[in-house]
């Protein structure tokens, strides 16, 4: 499970076995976990975390997009794209 990106006590990562899925990233923090696709940003699943909570991981998640979309084609590869 890749770390890609560590900010405000979120963990960024991506799953080693999730290739053949859309890009996407996990996010945690304590005991919340999130499932955000990547291109459009969108939440796929919440477990925990509030709504402000989830506002704030997905602003994140639009903030370092990018970077996030390139690490998983990095990882993964083309796919195609």
């Amino acid at each position: 499970m890749p770390t890609v990106l560590r900010e405000n006590g979120f963990r960024f990562y991506f799953y080693s076995h999730e290739p053949n899925e859309p890009p996407h990233v996990h996010v945690d923090r304590a005991e919340a976990s999130a499932k955000i696709w990547l291109e459009p940003v969108a939440v796929a699943r919440n477990l925990g975390f509030s709504a402000a909570e989830l506002h704030e991981v997905v602003g994140r998640v639009r903030q370092h997009q990018r970077r996030l979309v390139e690490a998983w084609y990095g990882y993964f590869g083309n796919g195609g794209r």
